[in-house]
């Protein structure tokens, strides 16, 4: 039911990327893709993952080398079975771009308590091993759902 899997957050260059290459890793029949809310705003559209997001997947076995930053638009949206997004507020702004998206879009920490995943960008490497841990748990409780 759920072949094409979206991941979003803000920048698409430190949680939607490593979400976006675990699930690839654990779920390789389905297509999983990424985007950001504010990828243009924050002018890191075509930039590739944060260096810090990059090693910290490093150490975990992810490579995220190929990665490169894009633009949540509602076309992208419509593409999608799936769009799970990093925090509660994603929500808002994928359905302010794209309504009809609304009742596919989830939290990516659904299944561990229905939580945030804070964005670790320009804080230290604690941050992003904490937000990994994160990512890694939910990506995983999603992979056994689907």
């Amino acid at each position: 039911m759920f072949n094409k899997i979206l991941v979003v957050c803000v920048g698409n260059i430190c949680r939607s990327p490593t979400g976006e290459y675990l699930l690839k890793t654990l779920l390789p029949n389905k297509i999983i893709d990424s985007a950001g809310v504010a990828t243009e705003k924050s002018r890191l559209t075509g930039k590739p993952a944060d260096v810090m997001a990059r090693e910290v997947a490093a150490d975990n076995g992810i490579n995220l080398e190929t990665h490169q930053a894009r633009q949540l638009t509602s076309e992208i949206c419509r593409g999608y079975d799936l769009i799970l997004v990093m925090e509660a507020g994603h929500k808002e702004a994928v359905t302010k771009l794209a309504p009809e998206a609304r009742s596919k879009t989830m939290l990516f920490g659904q299944w561990v308590g229905q939580q945030d995943i804070p964005d670790p960008y320009r804080q230290s490497r604690e941050a992003f091993e904490h937000a990994y841990g994160l990512i890694d748990k939910a990506a995983r409780e999603w992979a056994k759902k689907l």
